[in-house]
């Protein structure tokens, strides 16, 4: 996982995502004041408070959050992650690397779950005499999965069919394109903690992006444990785990950070080092 890598490839979107949430919000109690094109335009390109905009952010109201797309790009997760993440159809478009087109075979990465790097970190198990113990015996069967795609390849077998043979863990390049609104619902569904690890630390990873680009991803991207009304999982299902614990809301304070980046760092030490080394700079 310590590949992965995210970027917001349109920044300037979340602004006129804010704009229009604005825009859209004035616009419904104002019907009656706009006679022609040029009132409506004077409202659209009317300012706002930090606090307007707050403020209407915080409405139950969803359909201002919608007018506008923001993309995102994730490098080198799994395809375990994108067959989690596309469950989201709402509002939301995605382009992946294709296995029919693609041929991996030579060419094949794979992410390394977080799991097995801690355990081997910790020395746990058989990691104790053998470095690297749970890394190793995970990517070797990979490998050897990807050993079978490309002599089937040789053999005259077509992409998509040999596809089948791909693991879970094939790194792959994902387009993921939302407005504002599917955004905040998928942060908040997927960094909660009943997801796996990558899953979460992907969707952190495009949390702490979007972030510092509008007021419109603080608070609203955090899952049910951290709304009004708590976890909607019940004692069976849920994680039994604050987002916000302790530690995370300690760092956040005493590092001025955002709250994903607290969370990514306080989580995710092992492949966070360098983050967690700017921090610690500027203190």
């Amino acid at each position: 996982m310590n590949k992965i890598e995210v970027k917001v490839l349109n920044p300037e979107a979340a602004a006129f995502g804010e704009k229009m949430m604005v825009f859209g919000s004035r616009l419904t109690q104002r019907g009656h004041q706009i006679k022609n094109m040029d009132d409506l335009m004077e409202l659209f390109n009317r300012s706002y408070r930090d606090s307007t905009c707050e403020m209407m952010i915080g409405l139950p109201h969803v359909n201002p959050k919608r007018h506008a797309m923001i993309t995102v790009a994730v490098v080198g997760a799994s395809r375990r992650f994108l067959a989690q993440i596309t469950r989201h159809q709402d509002d939301v478009h995605f382009i992946s690397a294709s296995l029919q087109y693609s041929d991996y075979a030579g060419e094949a990465d794979f992410c390394v779950p977080y799991e097995l790097t801690e355990k081997d970190a910790a020395h746990v198990g058989n990691a104790e005499f053998v470095e690297g113990y749970f890394t190793k015996n995970y990517l070797n069967s990979e490998k050897q999965a990807m050993i079978e795609y490309a002599a089937a390849r040789a053999q005259g077998v077509d992409n998509d069919t040999c596809g089948y043979m791909a693991p879970q863990g094939l790194r792959n390049i994902l387009l993921i394109t939302a407005t504002p609104f599917e955004w905040i619902h998928m942060i908040s569904q997927r960094v909660c903690r009943r997801n796996t690890p990558e899953t979460q630390y992907v969707m952190c990873l495009i949390w702490e992006q979007l972030w510092p680009l509008s007021a419109m991803f603080h608070m609203l991207c955090l899952p049910d444990c951290g709304q009004q009304g708590g976890c909607r999982e019940g004692m069976k299902f849920s994680c039994m785990h604050r987002f916000i614990d302790k530690e995370v809301d300690n760092y956040r304070y005493e590092h001025n950070c955002s709250i994903p980046t607290a969370f990514l760092n306080i989580n995710y030490p092992l492949i966070r080092q360098d983050k967690i080394n700017e921090l610690e700079a500027t203190k």
